[in-house]
């Protein structure tokens, strides 16, 4: 999606270092439409579940996976991610990928993330946090407002990794390179483009999307708002 910073690009450097092969079990946790899980299971042929708190995403994500002849290795339910519908030790890695930033109880999210992982599991995280630069410009990719966005500080989000059970192995500021491929997108796009179709779902078809890319560009260039990677071990 236009808003999720070379989200594909994101989710291939990130699945390079979780050591996925055709017998691996991934969780993608705020899966979405599906994009990750279908891009982590077509590059290693490993098995995918994806759960998402919105059924309408999940019924979609599995419509689309059927569509490129990958339905067999992803599979899609809806779940809250706070609260895990699964066992402990299930999963030889999970990843989430732009998800945290509704999520108010975070040290839920990831102490249920811990919790079903195997021992030595990997866990892949690529979030939105909070910047030094002052508060975010609203509206953003994922919140029309402030009263629905729970922003982590990169400090805050080593503490809740940590308090969590995981051992973070790197950390990874892609800030610059985020600013960068958005400054390129805008002069590249038009303005009788069509925002993208979850945007459409998230605020309606009629919203400001080019608000939000101005915003979203201010927010990365005051350093207001970060992106950052984590690769962690259960």
């Amino acid at each position: 999606d236009e808003f999720h910073f070379q989200g594909r690009k994101a989710t291939l450097e990130l699945a390079g270092q979780m050591k996925l092969d055709a017998n691996s079990h991934v969780l993608d946790i705020g899966s979405g439409l599906g994009g990750a899980a279908r891009t982590l299971a077509e590059e290693h042929g490993c098995h995918v579940t994806g759960i998402d708190l919105t059924q309408a995403f999940c019924e979609a994500a599995s419509a689309l996976s059927d569509c490129v002849s990958l339905g067999e290795l992803t599979e899609f339910r809806q779940g809250d991610a706070t609260n895990l519908p699964f066992p402990d030790n299930q999963y030889d890695a999970a990843i989430t990928i732009h998800v945290a930033m509704n999520i108010p109880a975070k040290d839920k999210m990831y102490e249920q993330s811990r919790r079903v992982l195997k021992p030595g599991g990997i866990f892949a995280v690529y979030d939105i946090l909070q910047g030094e630069g002052g508060k975010v410009f609203y509206p953003a990719p994922w919140a029309r407002n402030s009263s629905i966005s729970h922003l982590a500080t990169p400090d805050e989000m080593e503490a809740l990794l940590a308090g969590a059970g995981f051992r973070i192995l790197s950390a990874y500021d892609s800030t610059e390179e985020s600013l960068n491929w958005l400054e390129t997108r805008k002069t590249s796009r038009t303005d009788s483009q069509a925002p993208p179709i979850t945007t459409q779902i998230l605020f309606g078809s009629d919203f400001d999307w080019q608000e939000m890319i101005r915003n979203q560009a201010c927010s990365l260039r005051d350093r207001r708002m970060r992106t950052v990677s984590y690769l962690c071990e259960a």
